[in-house]
């Protein structure tokens, strides 16, 4: 729905398009300058990731008059970046005004210029390693790569990657993604090659994916992208992906089957994405107003609801501004505290070793 702006809402259209971005508007003027354009387009968001279906929900609810559309929730960072790119010249519904993708591929996407700067008012909370100083892109949330597990069909679970190669595994598991282009596979990767004796970077890159030839040439990789459906019918009944998403897909399906949720001993990794708003935004304002809602006590809340560890964590319980029954739905801290966080460098070493070294190394192209 696109609504006509009053003169003052289209003074302020015209300010913030003028202004290029660097500073958190003032309120007012940028939700009427986003109600003027009357549409938001986002891409890769599940429903079942991080929350996000009532995240946007809650943003539907504080602003009516924009139309959410929603783009190829299951598409890949790499997918994101792509999306831009084809849509530079087209405003029309196919083009994404912001984007939420893996950490490496922010400053990707910052260098080939497909983002746009804009700081949040909550800016000063955003702790300073996970977010571009410029404000092209910055932290959202975190977690850390876990095993979800069909206990119907896995009589024992793994308790670390290098059990993956068992023979009682066969024909059992599989990524969340291409790890050619997704970012939550190219991170599990990562686990597995630190876990397989590669510190993290390029190194890890290749010994993870060694260890993936070892799990494929057992018979126990699964050449499809692992989900809470394919969990379900049994045709992956192992699946490696962020803990949020395994202990959302696992509520998802109440009990059945049974998913246990296991963060593995050898290898706890954990990784950063990030938003940003694309430079061929159609609807800048309404992209910027989705920012200042995602990094609101709010949003933030919508994402922890989800079981992600938001970017403005401790800035909300030292705040007091985190319910209790929220804290108490995380698995145990215990389970985090060997957590790895990869530098930037290291994920984008990572990354270029693996998206460039699968086919040849592991061989097995992972698709729907």
């Amino acid at each position: 729905m696109t609504i006509q702006p009053t003169a003052a809402g289209l003074a302020a259209l015209v300010a913030l398009a003028a202004s290029g971005a660097a500073q958190a508007q003032d309120l007012a003027a940028l939700e009427e300058a986003a109600r003027a354009e009357g549409v938001l387009t986002t891409i890769a968001l599940p429903h079942d990731w991080c929350g996000y279906g009532d995240v946007i929900a809650g943003f539907k609810a504080k602003y009516p008059e924009i139309t959410v559309n929603e783009l190829n929730p299951d598409a890949g960072s790499a997918d994101e970046l792509e999306a831009i790119r084809a849509n530079k010249d087209n405003t029309g519904p196919q083009a994404p005004d912001v984007i939420d993708v893996g950490l490496s591929f922010g400053p990707q996407a910052k260098e080939e210029g497909l983002i746009q700067p804009y700081k949040v008012s909550t800016w000063d909370t955003i702790p300073a390693d996970a977010k571009d100083a410029d404000g092209y892109w910055y932290g959202d949330y975190y977690g850390v790569m876990a095993f979800g597990v069909n206990s119907d069909l896995i009589d024992a679970a793994p308790t670390s990657w290098k059990d993956l190669t068992k023979p009682e595994y066969a024909n059992a598991f599989a990524l969340a993604g291409d790890p050619r282009a997704s970012a939550q596979a190219i991170i599990s990767v990562m686990a597995a090659g630190i876990a397989n004796g590669g510190e993290p970077g390029e190194a890890s890159g290749q010994k993870g994916m060694e260890l993936m030839a070892e799990v494929n040439k057992a018979g126990n990789f699964v050449p499809v992208i692992g989900k809470s459906a394919t969990i379900a019918q049994g045709a992956t009944p192992i699946v490696t992906a962020w803990d949020y998403n395994l202990l959302s897909w696992r509520d998802g399906l109440n009990g059945n089957p049974p998913v246990e949720v296991i963060i593995p001993e050898d290898a706890v990794v954990a990784g950063v994405y990030v938003q940003a708003i694309s430079a061929y935004a159609p609807h800048p304002n309404a992209a910027k107003l989705w920012m200042e809602y995602l990094y609101s006590d709010e949003g933030q809340l919508g994402w922890l609801k989800g079981y992600c560890h938001p970017i403005r964590f401790n800035d909300l319980v030292a705040a007091g501004k985190v319910p209790q029954d929220m804290l108490d739905a995380l698995p145990e801290a215990s389970a985090y505290e060997k957590a790895i966080f990869p530098s930037l460098e290291q994920q984008e070493a990572n990354k270029k070793v693996v998206t460039e070294g699968w086919d040849s190394v592991v061989g097995a192209a992972v698709a729907e």
